[in-house]
């Protein structure tokens, strides 16, 4: 009998062909075979076997995180960052093009990142590119297919100001620029979809009271900015991905277009997921997130829309800053930086909820694992399956878990989840058949497939 590297068995294992028990062989890092049964006749050097409690699912891949490093490293770093989603269950992310300086709008710019990210990996990581005025515009596209040629997974432009000066935001034309270039090379471009004039028309943020700043970010300006966005793709043929979907208002738009054939795919996230409005504590600026955390019937018509298909995945944008950004000390909705830091409870805050409404864990994994790589175009991640890499998430999901934020690997002890008990923890996390440890720097940079 042949020894292989490395035999995990588990009486519970979530795989492409549902929920069973298995015994997954490991060699060189890859998922050789996956037999049915946990005690199929496999020798091997090593073996993992999972206790009765726990299931076996695929590492997480999680899309949308803001690592922020070079530039603003003191938000959050690639060391920190990579081990929070390995405590997650992450094991492969990819960073978007800001808040780092320079932002990932460049070679260059994709160069200083790579640098700065060697040897702080723990897990996979992957880099979208930026799209901008500076490469958006007639004669300046070529930095956007030089991008992709050095393996960017896609583009991320923003529809209304980013928040910081050095990544500016499209216009209609120049989204319609970008696009016309991204689908002659064959790459995707993803919208931060929020419609500037709108937003300018919406009384200011100000003050402690959630519901103000909500009424400063109206259902209206992402029904606008999807509009636009689906109108480009009609017209351009550009693969277009709509960022954070927070807004339910825009789900028949979104259905309309995919009866018509536009390629659209979207996601949304765990803090639109699980938290709603009416529940946000006065001056809490931990839940401030553009676009922003609505109320608990549109959460319902965001679960809805998960469940039929029209949201493709669910990913973390994890947005974290310094505390002193986030005015914790004024509570002000209106100055405090926007974004929320969940990436390493992302997993436990959505099978908790997803409990709740009677959904199976199998489909919470596939929301944030295969889909997510299939939407971003990520090789060899996402399933249990021979042939993709050996990265594997145990996760006890009847063990419940107080979050403490400043317990959480995040740079910066700031999280909306702070207090919160759910269910479900992360036991251990394996990157191509070896143990994440609290020390490991093993991931890779890693490119479009």
């Amino acid at each position: 009998m042949t020894e292989h590297a490395l035999v995990v068995r588990a009486r519970r294992a979530l795989t492409p062909e549902g929920e069973r028990p298995v015994s997954v062989v490991i060699d060189d890092g890859r998922i050789t075979e996956v037999l049915t049964g946990d005690d199929a006749p496999v020798q091997a050097e090593r073996e993992l076997r999972l206790a009765e409690d726990e299931v076996l699912l695929p590492g997480l891949v999680d899309s949308h995180v803001h690592v922020n490093e070079p530039g603003r490293t003191e938000w959050e770093g690639f060391a920190s960052a990579t081990r929070a989603a390995a405590l997650g269950g992450v094991t492969t992310l990819v960073d978007m093009p800001l808040n780092s300086v320079p932002p990932t709008t460049s070679i260059e710019g994709l160069k200083a990142k790579r640098a700065v990210a060697e040897g702080k990996l723990a897990v996979d990581v992957g880099f979208w590119g930026g799209a901008v005025p500076e490469n958006s515009g007639a004669g300046t596209t070529g930095i956007l297919s030089d991008l992709w040629a050095e393996g960017v997974f896609g583009f991320k432009a923003f529809l209304s100001p980013s928040g910081v000066e050095e990544f500016g935001h499209l216009s209609p034309e120049q989204l319609y620029t970008a696009a016309t270039a991204i689908h002659a090379f064959g790459g995707r471009l993803i919208v931060h979809a929020e419609d500037p004039a709108v937003l300018d028309s919406a009384p200011a943020a100000s003050g402690r009271d959630y519901a103000d700043f909500l009424a400063s970010r109206p259902d209206e300006a992402e029904h606008a900015a999807i509009a636009l966005v689906i109108d480009t793709a009609r017209r351009t043929g550009v693969r277009a991905h709509i960022l954070h979907l927070s807004s339910a208002s825009a789900l028949p738009l979104i259905a309309q277009a995919r009866q018509e054939g536009v390629p659209l795919t979207v996601e949304s996230c765990p803090h639109y997921l699980t938290l709603a409005a009416e529940e946000v504590p006065a001056g809490d600026t931990s839940y401030k997130c553009c676009p922003p955390i609505r109320d608990s019937a549109n959460r319902d018509l965001l679960w809805r829309a998960l469940q039929d298909g029209l949201i493709d995945c669910v990913v973390s944008d994890h947005s974290p800053s310094t505390p002193d950004l986030k005015d914790l000390d004024t509570g002000d909705f209106g100055t405090a930086w926007g974004g929320v830091s969940g990436l390493q409870v992302g997993l436990s805050a959505m099978w908790t909820e997803a409990r709740s409404r009677g959904i199976a864990l199998a489909e919470v994994v596939r929301w944030m694992s295969a889909e997510p790589a299939r939407v971003a175009g990520v090789p060899g991640k996402g399933s249990i399956a021979p042939g993709l890499d050996a990265d594997l998430t145990v996760f006890a999901p009847e063990e419940t878990v107080r979050v403490e934020a400043r317990s959480l690997a995040h740079r910066n002890p700031v999280s909306a989840y702070d207090g919160a008990d759910l269910f479900g923890r992360v036991r251990r996390t394996v990157l191509r058949g070896s143990d994440i440890g609290p020390e490991s720097t093993d991931g890779r940079m890693i490119t479009r497939g």
